[in-house]
């Protein structure tokens, strides 16, 4: 393995950079990573989405089944975390305008965190040395620029909501907590609280970016290090039965660990959509949706003391 080669953990997650224009890297492995999983991604949805649509009459009740098992699972993944995830937070009508995005940045990442898990990188240079540049390869969530870019198209879309939902005067009162409302002399108290909303305001994208990142890095480094516990002892100078049996005992943990990092490949990616959706529905405008479910409350209870005036 490559890591062993070069007794770095972190060369699995560790960009490569792959062609400079003068000090300026212009191309990466992340980005060609990121523009072939795209393309992979892209592709699968197609295919996906082709499985999924109602076929043509001369097929009978047929037409509504889908079609193959890649297609079955994308839709049973869309349609639970559609009617058990979004609809519960996000309402039936903000659930159908972010569908599509939310949808999109899980099944993206989802893919990222998957290719990650493929051993491109150590294969490479298994085949052609140590010294071989690797175009393709790596977990392109595990680099905290792609991660933060996710999280600011997040960030953007967040904000997009709040004004459409509130207008300019609505989020402004959000952002000052309804202190705009009160008395004249309470304002000077905005000058602790706007600070702190807009602190607020910028940590949510941080912590989407930070977690992901933080969560592929540890996790394909405990592989490496786990991996290479074997070298390690050789280097030290133990016997081939201690090495053998160390070798023995950390590549199990680390088949174990995989089978672990596949679950936090798809749990990451729901995480990532779901703190969306969550921050995407705090900036609604609930005073509205409250005083409208009181009214309708106020306007079933009169009607029910008229219905024995009327009998």
């Amino acid at each position: 393995m490559y890591f062993l080669a070069s007794g770095d953990p972190t060369e699995h997650v560790t960009d490569k950079i792959l062609l400079k224009i003068g000090d300026t890297p212009v191309l990466t492995m992340h980005m060609v990573t990121i523009v072939l999983v795209t393309i992979v991604f892209v592709w699968a949805m197609v295919q996906a989405a082709k499985a999924i649509a109602t076929g043509p009459e001369s097929q009978g009740n047929d037409r509504y089944i889908t079609k193959g098992k890649f297609g079955q699972i994308i839709e049973a993944l869309v349609i639970y975390l559609r009617n058990e995830m979004l609809v519960p937070i996000l309402g039936e009508d903000q659930t159908r305008r972010y569908m599509p995005y939310l949808m999109t940045v899980f099944f993206f990442v989802l893919f990222n965190n998957l290719f990650g898990l493929l051993p491109i990188l150590d294969i490479t240079h298994l085949v052609f040395g140590n010294d071989a540049k690797t175009w393709v390869g790596g977990t392109a969530t595990a680099n905290i620029m792609v991660t933060g870019a996710l999280a600011f198209l997040s960030f953007i879309l967040i904000q997009i909501h709040g004004f459409r939902e509130m207008g300019v005067k609505g989020w402004l009162e959000h952002l000052t907590g309804g202190l705009l409302k009160e008395k004249w002399y309470i304002w000077p108290v905005l000058l602790m609280v706007v600070p702190v909303e807009l602190v607020g305001h910028l940590i949510k994208p941080m912590a989407l970016a930070i977690r992901l990142f933080a969560n592929m890095v540890a996790g394909h480094t405990l592989m490496a290090v786990l991996l290479g516990f074997g070298a390690t002892a050789a280097k030290g100078g133990s016997g081939a039965f201690g090495v053998g049996a160390i070798t023995l005992v950390s590549g199990i943990a680390a088949v174990l660990v995989t089978f672990l990092e596949l679950f936090v490949g798809f749990l990451q990616a729901f995480i990532f959509m779901f703190l969306t959706a969550v921050f995407i529905s705090m900036m609604s405008h609930h005073d509205e949706e409250h005083e409208h479910s009181e009214t309708e409350h106020e306007s079933s209870s009169a009607e029910a003391k008229l219905e024995p005036a009327q009998a």
